[in-house]
C-alpha cells in the first residue's frame, strides 16, 4: 500500500492552517521575560490550574511566553519557566515530519496511552531552564494532551516524534519536573555542571536575540 501524503500544512491549535507567518502574532506583540533557571522554586513543584479565561491578563502572558521562547531559542515554554505558577505552556515545535505546530494549551494532562502505543525512543533533549546542555532521556514518540485554550475552550492536541516529546516535557514542567530529573544522579550532576560553565554564554546570547528583535 502507498505511503499518504503528508499534509505539511501548519497546525494551529491542532488545526490545519492554509498561511501561517514565520513570526507567530503572539510574538509580534509580547515582551521577552526572564526565564528561571534550575533551582528555582516554582520550577519544583505542580502548578495552578488556570481558572480565569479570556482575560487580557491572560492573553498577555501568552504572548510574552511566545517572544520569551523566540528570544530563548525554544520549541516550548512553561508559564512557570517565566516566573508564573498557572498550568500554560505555548509552543512553535516541528514534528518528525517537519511539519509546525504552533499554539498554547491551559490546565493539560496527558493521556495514557496503550502499551501498544508506546515505543520508546531516547533522544537528546534541552531545557530553557537547564541553558547549555543537553542529555539523552526516553520518552514515548506519541503523545495527546487534553485542555483548555485561553478562552476555555476545550482542546485536544497530538504529536508525534519530536513534538510528542515537546508536549510531554512541557508537561512535566507544569507538575514540577524538569528533564534532569528523569537522569541518573551521575549523569544529572554532569549537566548541572555543564550548566554553570554554559550559561553565561547562553544568557548573552538570549540578550543579544532580544535587542535584536527589539523584545
Amino acid at each position: 500500500m502507498a505511503e499518504q501524503p503528508v499534509d505539511r500544512r501548519v497546525r494551529v491549535l491542532g488545526q490545519p492552517v492554509d498561511e501561517y507567518p514565520e513570526l507567530p502574532p503572539e510574538a509580534e506583540r509580547g515582551s521577552a521575560r526572564r526565564v528561571t533557571v534550575v533551582g528555582a522554586d516554582i520550577l519544583h513543584r505542580p502548578c495552578q490550574e488556570v481558572t480565569e479565561f479570556g482575560s487580557p491578563e491572560l492573553a498577555r502572558l501568552i504572548d510574552d511566553m511566545f517572544a520569551t521562547q523566540l528570544v530563548a531559542q525554544g520549541v516550548g515554554l512553561a508559564a512557570n519557566q517565566v516566573d508564573v505558577d498557572l498550568r500554560l505552556f505555548v509552543y512553535d515545535c516541528p514534528d518528525d515530519d517537519g511539519v509546525r505546530h504552533v499554539g498554547h494549551i491551559c490546565n493539560p494532562v496527558l493521556d495514557e496511552l496503550p502499551p501498544a502505543e508506546r515505543r520508546l525512543v531516547e533522544h537528546d533533549e534541552g531545557c530553557l531552564s537547564v541553558p547549555g546542555p543537553y542529555a539523552p532521556v526516553s520518552r514515548p514518540d506519541h503523545a495527546i494532551v487534553r485542555g483548555q485554550d485561553k478562552d476555555g475552550n476545550p482542546l485536544v492536541i497530538e504529536g508525534f516524534g519530536y513534538f510528542a516529546r515537546c508536549l510531554q516535557h512541557e508537561t512535566d514542567h507544569l507538575n514540577g519536573k524538569l528533564y534532569i530529573d528523569r537522569l541518573g544522579s551521575r549523569q544529572r550532576k554532569a549537566v548541572l555542571k555543564e550548566m554553570e560553565q554554559r550559561k553565561d554564554e547562553v544568557f548573552a546570547r538570549r540578550a543579544e536575540k532580544a535587542a535584536a528583535l527589539g523584545k
